[in-house]
């Protein structure tokens, strides 16, 4: 029996999808894709988990989309089939109230560098080497790509990426402002997962709230995104979570976020 295409693990308050087709460097095909989504449902809607860490196992995080599924459809049917289930599914990680975490451990090209734009955090393994090489295969970001990342890092830059097909190592990806931090290979799922604990620990309400506003924001002209900020905090200054956060404060103790 075949191993699934995608692991699923919950430790603590932490969920982990893990892309798992290491003999294909975790290329995506559409049963990946429909079994990322289903392990991404699973999490948002398991009240335990409160942080999600992305990751691939083997030697890269995602290689791209599978070039043979991808050959295998043209016209209509590529878009129905593929393309738009796979800007489902990272529209889906773009939007999740749940905060997002890459543990970027080797490859990401292609839709994978598009997923690794669609999470809020991302930590890169010294290993790891990020790209858009779609224009080598007479094509061009199509899963979310020419969109996040020109919105993510100087628009020259982007460009010359995106018509080059260049490869980055983690270094440079950091400077440009595409990850947090590189870290060892080793210490990379711990480093993950600290960070997880350290967020989940956080008001879960508060969280889905920021992500809301910061969201929202980033599409609005200031003056609109000011006045959004002001709505959104309005609703979590009344919330159990905030009531909770300031009388633990006070009180000089540990608050206990229930997500209410």
């Amino acid at each position: 029996m075949s191993e699934p295409a995608v692991l699923s693990d919950v430790e603590g308050a932490t969920g982990t999808i893990t892309v798992n087709r290491p003999d294909k460097l975790n290329a995506l095909d559409l049963a990946t894709i429909d079994a990322m989504d289903r392990a991404l449902a699973d999490m948002e809607a398991d009240e335990r988990v409160r942080v999600i860490i992305f990751t691939g196992a083997g030697k890269a995080f995602v290689a791209g989309g599978d070039i043979a599924d991808l050959n295998s459809r043209q016209g209509l049917p590529h878009y129905t089939e593929f393309a738009g289930p796979i800007h489902d599914v990272f529209r889906r990680v773009e939007t999740c109230d749940k905060p997002t975490i890459g543990a970027v451990n080797g490859w990401a090209l292609g839709g994978g560098c598009e997923l690794m734009l669609a999470l809020d955090i991302r930590i890169l393994s010294e290993a790891a080497r990020i790209g858009v090489p779609e224009i080598k295969l007479g094509l061009f970001p199509g899963a979310g790509g020419t969109q996040r990342l020109i919105r993510q890092i100087p628009l020259c830059r982007a460009k010359e990426l995106m018509f080059t097909g260049d490869h980055i190592g983690a270094d440079e990806a950091v400077a440009l402002g595409l990850a947090n931090r590189v870290v060892a290979a080793e210490e990379l799922m711990p480093v993950c997962k600290a960070l997880a604990e350290k967020i989940a620990d956080k008001s879960p309400l508060a969280l889905k709230l920021l992500k809301r506003t910061l969201a929202a924001g980033a599409d609005m002209s200031l003056p609109s995104a000011l006045a959004h900020e002001q709505a959104m905090i309005s609703l979590a200054l009344d919330s159990e979570d905030a009531h909770e956060g300031c009388s633990a404060f006070l009180e000089k103790r540990d608050a206990n976020f229930a997500g209410r």
